[in-house]
């Protein structure tokens, strides 16, 4: 069990950053105004079963999608590592409001339009918490974990799929509580966070893309 608990840690230290949930508690209050606190509630649940089922296809079926595109591990590990940075550095020097990301204000349009708009998928569950850095991530980990680990063989099958339900729960918890959050932590509170976490992605992406460029110097030495 200590073993298991070990490599749940792990997973959802990695995880975490890059999902970032507080950034869609903002995201999720920004759209939701207008929706009764029944339909918030429904939106909250149906974004965290997406990013559930999101993560669990990545981690299973990503390797498959890499080998039918012909995509190696080392180049899936340096575009996910620029990804993860490039997302790192937008959340350490934002340059827009929330409000102007390009899938907020197709939805905001929708809701202006129609009195329910389903956000539980877009924006929420992807690319807000469950994007591009975080498939990429979760592929790449798939590869590594498989091929070159400590733990036991059952904690590599058990450990995944409890790392993406207790991210599902996080978030699912933080947009049912986004506006006690808001009011505990702030804006500013936050936003300082989410630049923490963007630090911590800046950091990953560049180990990421370190690692992808030594596989290739080992491969062709």
């Amino acid at each position: 069990m200590g073993d298991l608990l070990e490599a749940i840690l792990l997973g959802l230290a990695v995880v975490l950053p890059l999902a970032n949930p507080l950034s869609s508690v903002v995201l999720f209050l920004a759209l939701s105004g207008g929706m009764s606190d029944r339909e918030r509630n429904h939106q909250a649940m149906m974004a965290s079963v997406y990013v559930f089922l999101i993560m669990f296809v990545a981690f299973y079926a990503g390797k498959l999608v890499m080998g039918t595109f012909g995509i190696s591990i080392p180049g899936l590990r340096i575009a996910g590592g620029l990804i993860i940075s490039f997302i790192g550095f937008r959340m350490l020097f934002p340059d827009h409001k929330i409000e102007e990301i390009p899938e907020v204000e197709g939805k905001s349009e929708e809701l202006r339009s129609q009195p329910v708009v389903n956000i539980a998928f877009v924006p929420i569950a992807m690319p807000s918490t469950a994007g591009p850095g975080t498939i990429a991530l979760i592929i790449s980990s798939a590869s590594t974990i498989k091929n070159n680990t400590v733990f036991p063989a059952w904690v590599i099958t058990v450990a995944p799929p409890i790392i993406f339900l207790v991210v599902s729960l996080v978030l699912w918890v933080s947009l049912r509580s986004s506006g006690a959050i808001m009011r505990w932590i702030g804006k500013g509170g936050i936003e300082a966070i989410s630049r923490l976490m963007g630090f911590l992605l800046v950091c990953m992406g560049v180990q990421f893309i370190i690692n992808g460029g030594l596989e290739i110097a080992t491969k062709y030495h």
